[in-house]
């Protein structure tokens, strides 16, 4: 199954893709929540997914739908509790996993939630911070609250995958490690959806690969099974020192990333979900002198 939020007259609106297109679940009847951050807090995510295995892809051929050519996207929802991420996850082949060290562990940062945006939403580049890179990632989306559960129980806790992009002002880094969650933390720097595909259908996450496309060009790809730190193990990571909470998000790393610049127009792709595209907008803003 898979899950998406329209902007229909204004207002945010979560919806079912179908195969003629994307239908509100307001439309299901009062069932559900009509917004998926209360569908995955209120544990009913569940209920529709049984639902939609026991008949109700069918039944969604019968109720009116927004097609894909016209949908218009929000991000699948605006105030997670967190969102975590990691970073040089990597490695170029499966076989160079045998070398990394035993007790290696991610390099984390978190990111507000007022970075967050959704597709078409143009990636605000501030004047004055140097590079920007833009990093098309995996977002793990918890579907349950978790602590202290073991890799095997990990997929029991999440609602599925999504496509993510993630900006960091790379110069700022570069000049002091520690500055990573200010690099990162610029609004309009984590753009998420526009669908989120539940577990029960991704398939073989392992399988799944990663592109960041510039300007409609690929220029970097690799698939899941060639992380360092895979998602259960991400998952199970996290939820050993925090509370996990249904629709905290965790990004997962890139295969690669690309400078943006004014004008331009930058992907994640995902084998099975529909493309995450963002232009890039040059702004000016206030500086902060001492």
């Amino acid at each position: 199954m898979k899950l998406a939020t329209l902007k229909i007259g204004g207002v945010e609106k979560a919806a079912i893709r179908a195969p003629h297109g994307y239908v509100l679940l307001e439309a299901l009847g009062h069932r559900w929540p009509a917004d998926l951050l209360s569908l995955l807090r209120g544990g009913a995510l569940e209920s529709l997914t049984a639902w939609y295995r026991e008949g109700g892809e069918q039944a969604l051929l019968a109720l009116p739908a927004t097609a894909v050519e016209t949908a218009e996207f929000a991000p699948l929802y605006r105030e997670p509790a967190k969102i975590w991420g990691i970073g040089m996850n990597y490695v170029a082949e499966e076989s160079e996993l045998a070398s990394v060290p035993a007790g290696e562990e991610p390099v984390g940062f978190m990111k507000p939630t007022t970075a967050l945006i959704g597709p078409g939403e143009a990636i605000r580049i501030p004047a004055g911070c140097g590079e920007i890179t833009a990093e098309a990632e995996l977002a793990i989306v918890i579907g349950r609250e978790a602590r202290g559960i073991a890799e095997a129980e990990a997929p029991g806790v999440v609602a599925g995958f999504t496509t993510a992009l993630d900006m960091t002002a790379s110069d700022i880094h570069a000049r002091n490690p520690r500055f990573l969650t200010r690099a990162k933390s610029f609004d309009t720097f984590l753009s998420i959806g526009p669908e989120l595909v539940t577990v029960d259908e991704a398939g073989d996450v392992l399988d799944l690969q990663v592109e960041t496309a510039l300007g409609g060009v690929v220029r970097h790809r690799n698939r899941i099974r060639n992380m360092r730190f895979r998602p259960w193990y991400t998952v199970a990571f996290h939820a050993a020192f925090m509370t996990l909470l249904p629709g905290d998000i965790i990004l997962t790393g890139t295969p690669g990333a690309v400078v943006i610049r004014d004008g331009d127009v930058v992907e994640c792709r995902i084998g099975g979900l529909a493309p995450l595209v963002n232009p890039a907008v040059a702004v000016s803003i206030a500086a902060v002198s001492r």
